[in-house]
C-alpha cells in the first residue's frame, strides 16, 4: 500500500517525452514504487498530480517549462532511491556532453555556435515559448520543424509569413515527421532515397506514404511536414505552396504525394494548380475524388490509393495489397460466435484512424470515434456500438506518454474490448520507427494471444514500418502473426479485413481502393 508521495521540481528544465517515460519506467520497475510520473508542469499534469493527493506547496509555482519528478511509493527511503534513479537516467546524457565540451549549450545561439554547420533547427519546448524559439531560429537562416503544439492560429500564420521572407522551411507546429536529404527527423522511419516527394498535414499519414513507398521498392526524396492546420481556410496553404515549390525545383523528385485529411475548398484549388513542373497525387482521405482537376493531377481519397497511384506514375506495379499474414478473414470469421457483431480500434496514430472512419462509414455502417467526422458519432457511445479511438489525443495522453512511444497505454484498453461480448474484431496500428517503443508487438502480441485463446474478439493489426526501422518490421509482422493475429498489408486493408469479419462479409476485405 502507498505511504508516501515524492514531488521534485526541476525548475526551467525541459525533456523530451522518450527521456520522460524512460525516467517514469525506471521509477515504475523498482520494487515499492506503486505509480510514478515524470513530465512537464503543465496545467493538465498538475490537475493530475492534485488529483492523485499530492499536495506539495511547489505545485502552486509550477509553470509549463518545469519538470516534476512524482512518486508514489510505500516508504520515503524507496521514493527517494526512485527519484534518483530517474534522474541519473534521464540526466546521463547530458553529463556526458557536459563532460566533454567547455559548456553545453543551453540556448539557440549556444547551440549554432557549438555547431556552426546546422542548417535546421527541431524545436520542442512548451507551446508558450515555441513561437518565439522558432522566429529565432528562422532569424538565423534555419529550417525549422516545430514539433510542439498548441502554437495559436495568429501565431502559425506570423511564423510561416516570417518563413516565406526567408525562404526556409516552417514544418509544423505539431509537425510529427519529416525527412530532408534522406535524413529522418522527429518520429520518422528509416526509407531508401527514391523518387517520390512526400507532402504532408499529416503525421503518421507521412508515415504510412514513406513506409509503403520504401517496402514497395520506390524509395523518397523528401518528406515534408506541414503540420495539421496548413490546409484550413486561414492558414491557407502557407506552407504547403512553398513545399511544392520545393519539390518542383528538386531535381531528385519525380512525383510529388501530397497526403493530408480533406483541405478547405478554397485551398484545394490552390494547391493543386502549384504542381507545374512535376506531377501530383493528392490522398485526400474522404475528400470527393470526382473534382476537376489540372493536367498531371490525381486525387484519391486513402493512404493506400495515393501510393498505388504514385507508382502508376513511375510505371511501377504495386503488390496484391489485399494479402493477409496470420488467419484468413474465413478462418477468422469461423472462430466467432453470432453474438459478436461489432468493431473496436484502438489506434496511435490519428490518421490512420480518421481513414479507417471513413473506409468503415463506406463498408460497415455507423461507427462511434473520439475524433468522429459525423459529429454525431462522436463518444462516448451508446451501448452496443462499434467504436474507434484515437489513443494519440489528449484526453488519453492526459499525465502520460503517447501510445507510440509507450504501448501499455492501450493494454487496458485491449484488455477491456477483450472481454466485451459484442466486439466480433479489434483493429490497431503498430507504428515503428524512431522515437517508438523498441518492441511494441513485444508488449501486445502476448495480450492479443490470450484475448482470442478465450473465445474472445479476433484482433487484425497493422504494422507501419520498414526493415531499416530500430524494431524490424519483419520480427514484428512475425510475433503478431505467431500469437494469432491476422496482419494486412497496408493501414486500409486493417480496416476493411476488420468490416468483412464483423460484418460476414469477406468481399469487403477486397474492395478497390
Amino acid at each position: 500500500m502507498t505511504e508516501t508521495r515524492s514531488f521534485t521540481l526541476i525548475p526551467r528544465t525541459y525533456l523530451d517525452s522518450v527521456l520522460q517515460l524512460m525516467g517514469t519506467r525506471a521509477m515504475e520497475e523498482m520494487a515499492g514504487v506503486g505509480w510514478a510520473a515524470v513530465a512537464m508542469s503543465t496545467a493538465a499534469n498538475i490537475e493530475t498530480l492534485t488529483g492523485r493527493g499530492f499536495l506539495d506547496p511547489a505545485l502552486a509555482t509550477a509553470t509549463p517549462g518545469d519538470l516534476f519528478i512524482a512518486v508514489e511509493a510505500t516508504d520515503s527511503a524507496v521514493a527517494a532511491e526512485a527519484t534518483a534513479a530517474a534522474e541519473a537516467l534521464m540526466f546521463a546524457a547530458r553529463s556526458q556532453r557536459a563532460s566533454t565540451t567547455a559548456e553545453a549549450p543551453t540556448s539557440l545561439d549556444d547551440a549554432i555556435a557549438l555547431q556552426p554547420s546546422s542548417n535546421i533547427a527541431i524545436i520542442s519546448v512548451p507551446g508558450d515559448y515555441a513561437a518565439l524559439e522558432a522566429h529565432k531560429a528562422l532569424a538565423k537562416g534555419l529550417d525549422v520543424l516545430l514539433f510542439s503544439d498548441n502554437v495559436s492560429r495568429t501565431d502559425e500564420i506570423a511564423l510561416k509569413d516570417h518563413a516565406k521572407l526567408r525562404d526556409r522551411l516552417l514544418m509544423g507546429p505539431g509537425a510529427g515527421t519529416a525527412m530532408l536529404g534522406g535524413v529522418g527527423l522527429a518520429f520518422s522511419n528509416v526509407v531508401s532515397r527514391g523518387p517520390v516527394g512526400v507532402i504532408a498535414a499529416a503525421g503518421t499519414g507521412a508515415q504510412e506514404a514513406m513506409a509503403l513507398l520504401d517496402r514497395w521498392g520506390v524509395g523518397v526524396s523528401h518528406v515534408i511536414g506541414l503540420g495539421g492546420r496548413d490546409l484550413n481556410a486561414d492558414i491557407d496553404g502557407r506552407m504547403a505552396e512553398m513545399a511544392i515549390e520545393y519539390l518542383n525545383a528538386d531535381e531528385a523528385t519525380d512525383v510529388i504525394l501530397f497526403v493530408s485529411k480533406p483541405p478547405a475548398a478554397t485551398v484545394v484549388s490552390k494547391v493543386l494548380t502549384l504542381a507545374k513542373n512535376t506531377p501530383m497525387v493528392a490522398s485526400f482521405m474522404g475528400a470527393d475524388t470526382a473534382i476537376d482537376t489540372p493536367p498531371g493531377v490525381i486525387v484519391t481519397d486513402t493512404l493506400e490509393g495515393g501510393v498505388v497511384a504514385a507508382l502508376g506514375v513511375l510505371g511501377r506495379t504495386p503488390p496484391d495489397t489485399t494479402s493477409v499474414r496470420g488467419p484468413s478473414v474465413a478462418e477468422a470469421t469461423a472462430r466467432l460466435s453470432p453474438a459478436r457483431t461489432t468493431i473496436r480500434g484502438l489506434y496511435s496514430g490519428g490518421t490512420l484512424c480518421y481513414e479507417a472512419l471513413v473506409l468503415l462509414g463506406r463498408h460497415f455502417g455507423a461507427v462511434h470515434s473520439n475524433i468522429a467526422i459525423d459529429k454525431s458519432l462522436h463518444t462516448p457511445a451508446p451501448a452496443h456500438s462499434s467504436i474507434l479511438l484515437d489513443l494519440g489525443e489528449e484526453e488519453y495522453t492526459k499525465g502520460r506518454p503517447h501510445p507510440m512511444i509507450d504501448p501499455q497505454a492501450r493494454v487496458e484498453l485491449l484488455e477491456e474490448a477483450g472481454r466485451d461480448p459484442d466486439v466480433a474484431v479489434i483493429v490497431m496500428d503498430v507504428v515503428l520507427g524512431y522515437g517508438s517503443h523498441p518492441d511494441p508487438a513485444g508488449v501486445l502480441a502476448p495480450i492479443c494471444q490470450r484475448i482470442m485463446a478465450g473465445g474472445g474478439p479476433q484482433v487484425v493489426t497493422y504494422v507501419l514500418g520498414t526493415e531499416g526501422d530500430p524494431q524490424h518490421y519483419g520480427s514484428q509482422v512475425a510475433a503478431l502473426v505467431e500469437a494469432g493475429c491476422i496482419v494486412t498489408e497496408t493501414a486500409a486493408r486493417a480496416a476493411l479485413v476488420c468490416a468483412a469479419i464483423a460484418a460476414r462479409s469477406p468481399e469487403i476485405a477486397t474492395v478497390d481502393l
